[in-house]
């Protein structure tokens, strides 16, 4: 479906393009559609980035295994977002971890030289893409520095406070299982349940199967 081109021009990075550029790299060849189903590795850690790669529909995550071998998913990438921005004209162009689908997912993949070509012809492309590329790094670099070095209970009440700010409310709806919640900050889910059972007796929550309530 995304051969047609209306589709590519409601992406964001694609709106400076016009459907003649977007439809005779298509039919060259030097854009390409790519479908993943779910729970598929788009890359390994240590593979080499040779495309960008914009996510038409999906969702896509990267995670890492620390030492103890607890899952810790760094983000979450949805439809108008890109891969490898970042990476692709590095001189150590390595995905630094795993990046897999938790939906199917249809990537659109641009090779290195046909996007260099896209940055001299049309300047506002690459204005949208330089734009594209910073504000993934600003939200990767909070990502991490929001989950390095704090304790579960830290990790847990910062979550809970964003929530109810959210939520506009005490009482948070937990929109994911308990298992997704203890891979957001990289713990086994008997980590989670121990010490969100710690904080109840400690007064600072009441929860059950789907609500947390701060006290």
């Amino acid at each position: 479906m995304y051969q047609n081109t209306e589709r590519l021009k409601k992406i964001s990075l694609l709106q400076h393009l016009s459907e003649e550029d977007l439809e005779s790299n298509l039919k060259s060849g030097k854009f390409k559609v790519v479908s993943y189903k779910k729970n598929s590795v788009i890359h390994f850690d240590g593979e080499a980035c040779r495309n960008l790669e914009i996510i038409l529909t999906g969702k896509v995550v990267v995670e890492r295994i620390d030492q103890s071998g607890n899952l810790l998913t760094i983000s979450e990438s949805y439809r108008d977002d890109i891969l490898g921005g970042n990476l692709l004209f590095s001189k150590n162009p390595y995905y630094p971890m795993t990046i897999s689908t938790q939906l199917p997912t249809n990537l659109l993949e641009i090779d290195k030289e046909v996007l260099f070509e896209l940055f001299c012809s049309n300047p506002s492309f690459l204005r949208t893409y330089l734009e594209f590329v910073s504000d993934r790094a600003f939200i990767l670099g909070d990502k991490i520095k929001h989950y390095v070095n704090k304790t579960i209970r830290e990790s847990i009440m910062n979550y809970l406070e964003y929530e109810s700010k959210r939520q506009n409310s005490r009482q948070i709806k937990l929109d994911i299982s308990k298992k997704a919640l203890a891979e957001k900050f990289g713990v086994q889910r008997t980590s989670l349940s121990r010490e969100l059972a710690n904080m109840r007796d400690d007064g600072l929550i009441t929860f059950d199967r789907d609500t947390i309530t701060l006290i």
